[in-house]
């Protein structure tokens, strides 16, 4: 069991690391479905239901390992690492939704809160004086700013 638990933390930190350098985020997504859910093994919603994860992955091999059973017909799909923060993550935090970074076929792995998530990329990304161009925010520290402020 703590080996699982080391192996998942190692995954997240993969996906975390790999994002930054590439800046492009996978998906597996379907025309009638859209982007690949699972559902959490560790969090509830008010109704005591399994809070919905969006699976996403840091490289296209993770991502097409998983297409098997319900996901054998989704195709890959890129999304930049700015687009995955300001649009899916933000979106997702507003909906409820968890992220699962670097899921395996068997749809395990950890699951993150959109929002916690982005801070953990913005460190690496200032960690490594990398900056990437946003939309709605002006640059990573006021992206990381405005994020704690609702984490608040």
């Amino acid at each position: 069991m703590l080996t699982d638990h080391i192996d998942i933390q190692l995954k997240h930190e993969e996906f975390v690391r790999q994002v930054c350098k590439t800046t492009i985020v996978y998906a597996l997504e379907s025309e009638k479905e859209g982007l690949a859910t699972s559902s959490s093994n560790n969090f509830e919603d008010e109704n005591g239901e399994p809070v919905e994860i969006i699976c996403f992955w840091s490289e296209k091999a993770y991502a097409n390992s998983c297409k098997k059973d319900g996901w054998k017909e989704y195709k890959l799909v890129e999304i930049s690492l700015s687009e995955f923060i300001e649009n899916w993550c933000i979106g997702m935090d507003k909906e409820g939704i968890l992220v699962g970074p670097n899921f395996d076929q068997n749809m395990f792995g950890h699951e993150i809160d959109p929002l916690e998530l982005i801070l953990e990329l913005v460190q690496v990304l200032q960690n490594n004086k990398s900056e990437i161009e946003f939309l709605k925010f002006e640059n990573l520290d006021d992206l990381e700013y405005q994020i704690k402020e609702v984490l608040e």
